[in-house]
């Protein structure tokens, strides 16, 4: 396997997001279909859409997340972030390629040619590809006719970001797991004082849960008055 593949192995590998913590809210269909996708009974491509916060990224890592639990390879990669179209290289390899972001390539040639031949290779070797952007294929500025039809060869879901129900629904979830018990007035301070993106909040969370550990106090809304205001 290449360098490049080993390292976008590496890191889809070590996501933290599982399906597990996703709080599907209108999205439960679309959670579905990835899920099924993850333990290779469904489609063999999905491309999934949606304002930052909707939980594309959750969903994709999640995916790599249960493919990897089942011991076979997967590779999450957000192409924001990427640095050059020869990281898609040998990913045919895998059991599973989430591309992330792929909005942030588009326009330009040489990543259109690889995102293409990427397709077609997964395609030919039946490997599943998640993708995902915050706008349909349609709205895309894809320059090469043929790539915007490959992106459209799956089913094509939009994630409807969480209503604030959801959201608290996602930081009691969290707060399960680390063990914390989060009451509902520490919720209400929460969403009084952070911004209500589920960023911001889980990192809230993240503040409270090392404040309470570092001086051994359970989460109160005396004790997130002094860590978060």
């Amino acid at each position: 396997m290449s360098a490049a593949v080993q390292s976008v192995f590496d890191f889809g590998t070590q996501a933290q997001h599982t399906f597990e913590q996703f709080v599907p809210g209108a999205n439960a269909v679309a959670l579905g279909l990835v899920m099924r996708l993850a333990e290779r009974m469904g489609e063999p491509q999905l491309y999934v859409w949606g304002a930052p916060g909707s939980g594309k990224t959750h969903v994709l890592q999640a995916a790599c997340q249960r493919m990897g639990a089942q011991g076979l390879p997967a590779a999450y990669l957000s192409l924001a972030e990427a640095l050059h179209p020869g990281v898609l290289d040998g990913l045919e390899q895998l059991a599973l390629v989430a591309l992330d972001d792929i909005q942030a390539v588009m326009g330009q040639e040489a990543w259109e040619l690889a995102l293409f031949d990427l397709i077609n290779r997964l395609r030919e070797q039946h490997v599943p590809l998640l993708l995902s952007a915050d706008a349909p294929p349609s709205s895309l500025a894809v320059r090469l006719p043929d790539l915007a039809s490959r992106l459209a060869w799956g089913p094509v879901l939009r994630l409807e970001v969480l209503d604030d129900a959801g959201k608290r629904e996602v930081l009691r979830t969290h707060a399960a797991e680390r063990g914390m018990e989060l009451p509902d007035e520490v919720i209400d301070f929460m969403f009084a004082l952070l911004p209500r993106g589920l960023p911001s909040l889980l990192a809230g969370l993240e503040q409270l849960d090392r404040a309470s550990m570092q001086r051994k106090r359970r989460v109160t809304l005396p004790l997130a008055r002094e860590v978060l205001a």
